[in-house]
């Protein structure tokens, strides 16, 4: 197959595909499969092979194939062409053969000969849409001879192990003349793990993940040939040779299911007895309906901060970062002003000089950050100034041009909870504790008692919201500010901006339409940036818009915190009763305390998970460390709490002996409604449905059966495991800080029938508007396209709490609805006389009729969870702390997976989710919010990893990363790898709670945006329990496996405990035993 150098890599697939059918078309089979996994669709219909071999990419897909098949490369010149092997093409890391005046014309890729076997393989954090951890071609050459097989050629390229594309002739070579024979195949795989073995240090990282690829691929490769050859291969044995880049992609089907209502469900509003009503009024709370912003959000046509039209004279703005952490020497600025369209540079100096009255000090509770840091970088990313520009790139450049000389710090600051520990560098005001009444030193120490200890460790998570942050501030003729801001918290970007600013707060107001995601990102950490842009807004007195590159907005954010726990826990073995848990959390702060404090504090209360623990004691406690500002990331800590709490029941199950996953296990010391938590609250508080959705998953999901369905497969497949757990959940909703438990809203009704709401909550994707929209169409008794959110602003509703904790509908819902409660009490004369006079009462006419009356039809309403169900006080004796949740939501899941032993990597086959949702308002979005969740809480804790670079202390992880200690790698996609669509659950079942109901909340709906978060770590635990089954197959499964999150292909790869893995461990002189792949925590 002749190529040219830019033909599309979609045009390229299909020749290959129709050639694969041919004889000889061993190669091109390798190749159609290989690109069907590169990158997407659309970039296939672009790219091509030349620029493919030119850019000489170490870990291309491509590259090692052309090499493994005997392709020639035509290279072609003004002067000329001439030909290349592919192999010898690349000579170096981004280098080649390529002249300066060359470009890659043609590449030839010969047919296969008879007996001549190729297979392409890769290995990636995820399968779609990603560059390869290794990849890897492998071509052998086969010569019939009596009853068998010699090898007469060979050749083995990877990708992803050297700096440039691996050729391992020795491993090659040493096949030559040999017998394709079992006992061949076990010194060519140890021949190969000589030649691929990496240094401890070598970049890239993982090196005993990448070589035992490398030799797992080749055991694959050689699997597969006996097969096609027909040879003898144990039915356990064929696994091996099963790999998702040649088997067909999988489809994927869901179902969503939940109880339809007749009419609006009465929850806390049911005291509201002047409601309009009307015997014909469309269910609208209550009935499924369509995002309001949907369409528009999917044509492109919805208008984000980001595509606002900007003012004339706009200038744009980037922050100047500091690169490392330490104390700040200086800043040179004189290369910036040199940039053409340079306008200025503004640090605090500036700030202060040119605002008087402007203040530096920020923070989400404790003010211990700065805007423009002074004196210090607390962490690489630090923002040390704003430099502004003509246009978006000058002002890049010019931030570039800024050089920020920081003193490297004596002795260097910890980056991990390990150094954080060692140096005891902690938030000592964080450091809390609840423990249960029961709880009495020395419980967990009674004779007769079975008894665990261990270590959970959990990593970090980026929001990766679709749009990062962005600001537009436009100066007013009054001196004040408005601020356009892609956040969750509008009351706090005014109030930081006034502070930042020296103006009063009403002097600024701060808006937004919608946010392209937040997931508790946007909540606190936004603020910084709208600061910043505005002070350079003020000081120039023209518009000043600020967006931040991705890669910039992860360096300066933060992310959910890493948890690491250490705990003690026993079980009754003659009841299977827990008896008590003790634990010890520790979370990664970061560089200041932002909300760190708060998330710590639900992990506490959310340790027990829905367990009664009679003897339980949770502590915990903040470590600061100098990496980003760790800080709200949906679920609130709850999440890491809860798998820590299930990491320990995983404990107790396996040492307990129990054969069903731990299921009976957890049924039996599921809370009674009688029962109460380890912070006092009873769990009576709202109605107590856990046991119901676990029995009830239970049954939908057929776990049983499937359980049993599991081990049989497990049986028969030594390479393939799979693995099926359940998990259920509490989660409580409320803010625990009383003060944030109220909203607002302002309703007018217009005269021709119509409603405009704004209130204080803010729209991310959630639906939010939609609901509350809703929620006055049905006070009203109109359809809902009468009613219209515009934005959410400081000056329509002021001083709001964030749009977080899941509980913006509660509170907006119920606000909304005061106001609509008064504007209806008004309207009650003109109702009655309409009525007298046989006269419409449609929200329409009566709107008319009041107008003419002189009767007011706007309203501000307000709703505040009521006292004693709200607030906790950890600074009170436990008894007289409060109450933290005004109810739970609740829910069970059961999910199962498949993983490769060989590789690590896994698929989701199914996952069944129940979430008690009382009455949803509008379960279609409330489905789309569980599904959403689900695969959210999954990507935590398996693709998503966050690495940092960590220099000075013992046993340091990721040194390996020549940079300054702090700073993050993955900062982007290119690294970080978010759930594609593949990793979604192949077949995917969402229910909602039938017959549930919630009297503490409006329309007796329950919050949804955090509460399904948790349910993914079922993905997690059936990972473990696969890759369990794979050490107790070879011996190493009698320990319970602390499977350190997130659970990557090389953690899985390299649990499961095989010679080649021990083998690729031992060459580093360590002990696969003990030994855990590097992981920032």
């Amino acid at each position: 197959l002749d190529v040219g150098g830019a033909a599309p890599l979609s045009d390229v697939q299909r020749h290959c595909e129709a050639l694969a059918e041919e004889p000889g078309g061993a190669p091109f089979a390798a190749a159609a499969h290989l690109l069907r996994w590169f990158a997407s669709t659309q970039i296939r219909n672009g790219a091509c092979l030349g620029g493919n071999l030119a850019t000489a990419s170490p870990i291309s897909d491509m590259n090692p194939l052309l090499a493994a098949c005997r392709a020639d490369l035509v290279l072609r010149s003004a002067e000329g062409s001439r030909t290349v092997p592919a192999k010898t093409f690349f000579v170096g890391y981004r280098a080649t053969r390529l002249e300066p005046d060359e470009l890659v014309e043609t590449i030839k890729l010969p047919k296969g000969r008879p007996f001549e076997f190729v297979k392409a393989y890769k290995q990636s954090r995820r399968r779609e849409d990603d560059i390869a951890i290794v990849t890897g071609t492998l071509r052998v050459l086969l010569k019939k001879v009596d009853a068998g097989y010699v090898v007469e050629d060979a050749c083995f390229a990877f990708g992803g192990l050297a700096a440039t594309v691996k050729i391992c002739d020795a491993a090659a070579s040493a096949l030559l003349g040999k017998p394709w024979s079992d006992e061949t195949r076990d010194a060519s795989v140890a021949n190969l793990a000589d030649e691929v073995r990496l240094a401890a240090e070598a970049p890239g990282g993982q090196p005993e993940y990448r070589a035992a690829l490398a030799s797992s691929f080749l055991k694959k490769f050689w699997t597969a040939v006996d097969l096609e050859l027909g040879r003898p291969v144990a039915e356990t044995e064929k696994s091996a040779a099963l790999s998702f880049v040649d088997a067909p992609k999988p489809t994927t089907r869901g179902a969503q299911r939940w109880p339809v209502l007749d009419a609006p469900a009465k929850g806390l509003e049911k005291s509201y007895a002047t409601l309009h009503k009307k015997d014909d009024a469309p269910l609208v709370a209550g009935n499924s309906a369509k995002h309001q912003a949907g369409l528009r959000q999917c044509t492109g046509e919805a208008e984000y901060a980001d595509d606002a039209p900007l003012p004339p004279g706009t200038k744009h703005a980037c922050l100047v970062l500091a690169k490392k952490a330490g104390r700040i020497l200086g800043v040179d600025t004189s290369k910036a002003s040199e940039i053409p369209g340079f306008v200025a540079v503004y640090g605090w100096d500036e700030v202060e000089r040119g605002l008087p009255g402007a203040k530096n000090d920020l923070g989400a509770i404790v003010h211990d950050e700065e805007c423009f840091a002074t004196r210090e970088a607390t962490f690489p990313g630090s923002v040390v100034a704003v430099a502004v520009g003509d246009n978006p790139e000058a002002a890049k450049r010019a931030a570039l041009a800024c050089v920020v000389s920081v003193a490297e710090p004596t002795p260097a600051a910890p980056c991990s909870i390990d150094a954080a520990i060692a140096q005891q560098s902690f938030y000592e005001d964080t450091r809390h504790e609840a423990t249960s009444r029961e709880w009495t030193d020395g419980a967990l120490d009674a004779a007769g008692l079975v008894r665990v200890s261990g270590e959970v460790r959990v990593g970090a998570q980026e929001h990766f919201y679709l749009e990062c942050n962005t600001t537009l501030c436009v100066p007013q003729d009054d001196g004040g500010l408005d601020i356009l801001s892609s956040t969750q918290a509008v009351a706090k970007t005014q109030a930081c901006a006034a502070h930042v600013c020296g103006l009063p707060m009403h002097k600024v107001v701060a808006r937004v339409k919608r946010m392209g995601g937040g997931f508790g990102g946007k909540e606190s950490r936004s603020v910084f940036a709208a600061c910043a842009c505005a002070a350079a807004s003020k000081l120039l007195n023209v518009p000043v818009r600020l967006s931040l590159e991705r890669d910039v907005d992860m360096r300066t954010t933060g992310m959910r915190h890493a948890f690491v726990a250490t705990y003690t826990a026993a079980v009754d073995p003659a009841t299977k009763k827990f008896v008590g848990l003790d634990v010890q959390m520790y979370s990664n702060g970061g560089a200041s305390l932002d909300l760190s404090g708060p998330v710590l504090d639900r992990a506490l209360l959310h340790v027990d998970n829905v367990y009664k623990w009679p003897c339980l004691r949770a502590r915990g406690v903040v470590c600061r460390t100098a990496i980003p500002p760790s800080t709200a990331f949906r679920g609130f800590g709850g999440p890491q709490g809860m798998v820590v709490t299930e990491h320990v029941v995983e404990h107790l199950a396996k040492v307990l002996g129990e054969d069903d996953g731990g299921t009976a296990l957890r049924e039996a010391n599921l809370y009674a409604e009688s029962d109460e938590t380890h912070f006092r609250q009873p769990i009576n508080t709202a109605a107590w449905r856990v046991p119901r959705c676990f029995e009830r998953v239970r049954e939908t999901s057929d776990l049983d059966k499937r359980f049993a369905d599991v081990a049989t497969f497990n049986q028969a497949h030594a390479h393939r495991k799979r693995g099926i757990a359940i998990l259920p959940t509490k989660f409580g909703i409320n803010f625990t800080a009383k003060f944030l438990n109220q909203g607002g809203a302002l309703v007018h009704v217009y005269t021709d029938g119509t409603v405009l709401v704004s209130h204080g909550g803010t729209e991310m994707g959630q639906g939010l508007h939609t609901k509350v929209c809703q929620v006055v169409a049905q006070a009203f008794g109109v359809e809902l396209s009468k009613v219209h959110v515009r934005e959410s602003a400081s000056d329509l509703v002021a001083n709001s709490s964030a749009s977080a904790a899941s509980l913006s509908t509660d509170l907006y819902g119920m606000a909304a609805l005061d106001a609509c409660h008064q504007i209806l009490a008004r309207l009650e004369p003109v109702i009655a006389d309409r009525k007298a006079n046989k006269e419409p009462c449609d929200l329409a006419s009566l709107a008319g009729a009041a107008f003419f009356r002189r009767i007011d039809l706007s309203a501000h309403g307000f709703h505040a969870v009521a006292d004693k169900r709200c607030g906790y006080d950890w600074t009170k004796p436990q008894d007289d702390r409060g109450t933290p949740f005004n109810y739970w939501t609740q829910g069970a899941a059961v999910a199962e997976v498949e993983i490769d032993c060989l590789t690590g990597d896994h698929e989701v086959r199914r996952a069944d989710v129940l979430v008690d949702l009382g009455c949803s308002i509008n379960p279609s979005l409330d489905v789309g919010q569980i599904e959403g969740a689900f695969v959210q809480g999954a990507g935590w804790l398996t693709t998503e990893e966050l690495i940092f670079a960590e220099t000075g202390a013992q046993n340091a992880n990721h040194a390996w990363f020549k940079a300054p200690s702090g700073t993050l790698l993955t900062a982007g996609p290119g690294n970080y790898k978010l759930p594609s669509f593949n990793d979604a659950p192949r077949d995917f079942r969402v229910e909602l709670l039938d017959r549930a109901d919630n009297e503490f909340a409006v329309h007796s709906s329950k919050a949804v945006g955090e509460p399904p978060f948790f349910l993914g770590a079922a993905v997690l635990f059936a990972i473990n329990k696969a890759v369990q089954a794979r050490r107790e197959d070879l011996g190493a499964g009698d320990a319970y496996l602390p499977m350190r999150a997130p659970a990557t292909p090389e953690r899985v790869r390299m649990h499961c405990r095989d010679a080649i893995a021990d083998d690729a461990v031992r060459a580093l002189g360590r002990d696969p035993a003990t030994w855990q792949a590097n992981g920032s925590y």
